[in-house]
């Protein structure tokens, strides 16, 4: 049987999710495999001390991260410790990481891989938060913000927290079969594949605030009345604008186009009604301006992964006993 390494890096203000989710779907693995050598776990730290993760909780490694050997995969977690890292952090994983059969990040751990280096010219993903942040300082690395987890080659990124379980379970499934990961999906009561992307999960504004009067009232009216005729001539009507002079200067101000701005207010205040409401998908897409179900539920695929009646399933409220 193969035994495969796993090597966690450690630091202050760690995720603690993003270590003990992956962590815990090796360790299961290795139950359900019938091979409690399937996976090795260590953890290590650049000095070898213990750290605390940014819940308060803390923890202990096995061993300094210069003492560590070699390993089949490298696991970099996320958390508030990726902004502003100790430099000998970014120097062991530039020159260490190379060197593992297998690179993944959970979270924002990306962001520790791009600042070494690693992830130029790729692929890759991390937090719904963090995209802008990691496409702003990192603009050689092709920043995907929709899917729970991407691969390029042998370098794997997860989105935010909880999707570092995501990933983990897709390399049980490559290593030891989907019979295995399936065993361990079911016994952490989790989806074997998430369904959707994590734009489901995404609470990010639509677009800047616009700086002049006219276009922020736009914003405003648009906002409030998703249902009313939202076209470009409508808009520009209420702004004292030409159609092609609104559209300009929308999108110079706003940094999207009127037509893209339009579709995220539909589909938040959509996303509201289904969490909040007990409105039928027919009221609904109608009083959000997408006239039919159908339109409704195409643009929840496009841009949520997912139909509109499961999203409610997932995220609706239950009500209070």
């Amino acid at each position: 049987m193969t035994e495969r390494s796993v090597l966690v890096v450690l630091f202050d203000q760690v995720q603690s999710l993003d270590v003990t989710g992956p962590v815990e779907v090796f360790a299961a693995a290795n139950t359900a495999s019938g091979d409690p050598a399937a996976y090795r776990i260590r953890t290590a730290t650049l000095d070898g001390a213990p750290v605390r993760t940014s819940s308060g909780l803390t923890l202990v490694p096995d061993t300094p991260l210069a003492a560590a050997p070699d390993p089949h995969t490298l696991l970099v977690p996320g958390g508030a410790g990726t902004r502003g890292p100790d430099p000998r952090l970014i120097d062991w994983v530039r020159e260490r990481a190379p060197r593992a059969r297998r690179l993944v990040s959970v979270c924002t751990g990306a962001l520790l891989l791009a600042e070494a280096g690693l992830l130029d010219g790729r692929r890759a993903t991390t937090h719904w938060g963090a995209t802008d942040l990691l496409a702003r300082n990192h603009p050689a690395v092709d920043v995907d913000p929709d899917p729970i987890y991407v691969r390029d080659g042998e370098i794997f990124t997860s989105a935010g927290v909880t999707s570092g379980i995501d990933l983990a379970l897709a390399l049980v499934e490559e290593d030891l079969g989907r019979d295995v990961a399936l065993s361990v999906a079911r016994h952490l009561v989790v989806f074997l594949r998430r369904p959707g992307n994590q734009a489901q999960f995404s609470a990010e504004p639509t677009a800047r605030t616009a700086l002049s009067a006219p276009l922020l009232a736009v914003q405003s009216w648009i906002g409030e009345h998703p249902g009313d005729d939202l076209s470009v001539e409508a808009l520009a009507g209420r702004a004292r604008l030409s159609p092609r002079h609104f559209a300009r200067a929308f999108r110079s101000e706003t940094g999207t186009t009127p037509g893209r701005y339009v579709e995220r207010v539909r589909l938040e205040h959509a996303r509201r009604m289904l969490e909040e409401s007990a409105d039928g998908v027919e009221a609904i897409s109608r009083s959000c301006g997408y006239g039919t179900p159908e339109a409704m539920r195409r643009a929840f695929v496009k841009t949520l992964g997912t139909a509109p009646a499961e999203y409610r399933r997932r995220f609706r409220a239950a009500p209070l006993p």
